[in-house]
């Protein structure tokens, strides 16, 4: 039986989740999480082969989320079924220790057959993201796009600032000081070639990095 713990903000996904997984014999939700701290202590009270995670978990950051689990947890599989495309967040996930990634647009058997191979030791994206990212490392692993060479950090921080939000807004939802989101900023804008913050705007609603 493989034991899983599903992660995600919202109830009905949730549910959702457990109504699908438990038509498999083999395959049980063993508990659930609306927020990162309600995982982490999930976690600690309790065995589990694998975490289904949600990226979007209130404030915190996913990606630094997902590090934090494997450093505490390094064998425990983790699968990110999110709403955000592979090609935004799938190569940052599998960087930060995911073993799978997942949309939640795709199908009901596509997301058994993706916790059956993860919890059996290998890994899972779709077959497009696989192309991809062979295609990347046959150029040596040079990145596409400008965003592409951001942190985990910056690129959270890019994305804030993206959809509008101040330095003061942005740094009192990550919990740091303006100075340092400035200084981000700073790094940012030198990465991409970008000049301001309504360049930052446009560049994040032609990419569809929301």
């Amino acid at each position: 039986m493989i034991r899983i713990a599903v992660a995600d903000d919202h109830a009905v996904v949730r549910k959702g989740l457990r109504l699908i997984l438990s038509e498999s014999e083999d395959l049980v939700v063993a508990g659930e999480a609306a927020s990162a701290d309600e995982l982490l202590t999930l976690l600690r009270s309790r065995p589990f082969d694998l975490v289904i995670l949600d990226l979007s978990l209130g404030t915190r950051s996913g990606i630094d989320l997902l590090k934090h689990i494997k450093s505490e947890f390094p064998r425990l599989r983790v699968l990110v079924l999110s709403m955000h495309a592979e090609d935004l967040f799938a190569v940052r996930a599998l960087r930060a220790g995911a073993a799978g990634y997942l949309q939640k647009e795709r199908p009901p058997e596509e997301l058994i057959a993706a916790v059956r191979r993860i919890a059996a030791g290998g890994t899972y994206v779709s077959p497009a993201m696989t192309d991809r990212i062979a295609a990347d490392l046959a150029r040596g692993g040079a990145e596409r796009l400008p965003h592409e060479r951001l942190s985990d950090r910056e690129f959270e921080i890019f994305r804030l600032l993206g959809s509008g939000k101040s330095v003061s807004e942005i740094a009192q939802a990550l919990n740091v000081s303006v100075k340092t989101v400035s200084t981000h900023r700073a790094r940012i804008l030198e990465k991409t070639g970008l000049r301001n913050n309504a360049d930052l705007v446009q560049y994040v609603i032609a990419h569809q990095l929301l």
